[in-house]
């Protein structure tokens, strides 16, 4: 028979145990939670970048599909209308890998111009693609307007940016638009984003609602440029909404009128916390200048800068060991496989934007 002691033991033994395998869980759940993203960044290879003769080519976004190919969806404009162009003459379109770094070659255009008549119809621009529930999603800016490019920025169509949702049942289209924009202006003047709405980012939460973090302009200063600009969030039940908007601003700093630019966030299910890289614009954030700044959440509505809140410099590390200087590094997209980062997307450009060429240059991340 077994006595009393021995059952005590045998108890204690079993809570040991539990225990024990209570912290590993612990420590490997752990062991995902993101503190130093530049400590992901890996050296680059020279055919990880996408460019085209002719075009303008801007912030690509990337997810798997069901052919096993990586599709990018990004944005590209002609060079006779000048870097100022994205604004006016702005193209959604796509490419395929093999592999998530590229080389990526162009397939189609698979958000073009539509007529002036439609919110979108004349410009589409800064895409970002997901995959939710066998679907797809693409989320991105549109506007129309007079459709006249110059050296300077066109504030008729700046101002009518607001942002639209996409739907296919493969990467390879077709693409069904909607009508109305996923995430309109505000019609109370003194919202946040009465002006203009623009670069959304998308993540489905925890809950299987949808977070929609998006740059907002005020008309809280002059016009045209208007401000602040500001940083809010949305959550939607479906990919394609309806939403509901909250007023606290993101990315934000109590009296800068323009800290960051184009967020990309997501939800990290093994850190059970929210991400997001955004353009830090003076380094604010960083205090490193015009840089990447990581953020992080545990709502998706209250952000804070990371415990090391530099994401990357204006660099690049290729794998032949040098390090290149750029002028700008900007619209960051992260590919997750298996729920962890593995690549980072960003456009680039070499030297003055106004004056050289660009690209989207693809960096691994560890």
């Amino acid at each position: 028979m077994t006595s009393f002691f021995q059952l005590a033991n045998l108890t204690i033994a079993i809570i040991l145990v539990v225990l024990t395998g209570s912290c590993k869980t612990s420590k490997k759940a752990d062991s995902h939670i993101i503190t130093n993203f530049s400590e992901l960044i890996q050296p680059t290879s020279r055919q990880s970048v996408l460019s085209e003769p002719g075009y303008y080519v801007w912030g690509g976004s990337v997810v798997k599909g069901d052919d096993s190919l990586y599709h990018m969806f990004y944005s590209r404009w002609k060079k006779e209308y000048f870097f100022n162009g994205w604004v006016t003459h702005s193209e959604i379109a796509h490419a395929a890998s093999k592999h998530s770094t590229g080389p990526f070659k162009f397939k189609d255009v698979a958000l073009p111009a539509r007529g002036e008549e439609y919110w979108d119809g004349l410009t589409t621009h800064n895409p970002t693609v997901k995959k939710f529930n066998g679907k797809y999603y693409l989320y991105y800016m549109g506007n129309t307007g007079d459709g006249i490019a110059g050296e300077s920025l066109n504030f008729v169509h700046r101002n009518n940016q607001r942002i639209g949702v996409a739907w296919a049942e493969s990467p390879n289209g077709p693409w069904h638009r909607s009508d109305n924009p996923f995430v309109d202006v505000s019609e109370n003047e003194l919202a946040d984003d009465a002006l203009m709405v623009s670069n959304p980012s998308v993540t489905q939460m925890p809950d299987g609602r949808f977070l929609i973090v998006y740059k907002a302009v005020a008309k809280h200063k002059p016009l045209p440029f208007g401000g602040p600009v500001t940083h809010l969030a949305a959550i939607a039940e479906t990919p394609l909404g309806p939403i509901k908007k909250y007023k606290q601003r993101i990315f934000y700093k109590e009296g800068e009128q323009f800290p960051a630019e184009d967020p990309f966030v997501w939800y990290q299910k093994s850190a059970d916390m929210y991400y997001g890289i955004v353009k830090d614009m003076h380094g604010t954030f960083t205090n490193a200048g015009v840089s990447l700044a990581f953020f992080q959440s545990k709502d998706g509505l209250n952000w804070e800068p990371a415990q090391n809140p530099l994401a990357s410099k204006l660099e690049i590390k290729w794998e032949d060991g040098s390090v290149e200087k750029v002028a700008r590094l900007e619209r960051a997209q992260v590919l997750l496989e298996d729920g962890q980062p593995v690549v980072l997307y960003c456009a680039t450009t070499p030297g003055e934007p106004f004056v050289s060429d660009t690209y989207n240059v693809h960096i691994p991340l560890r």
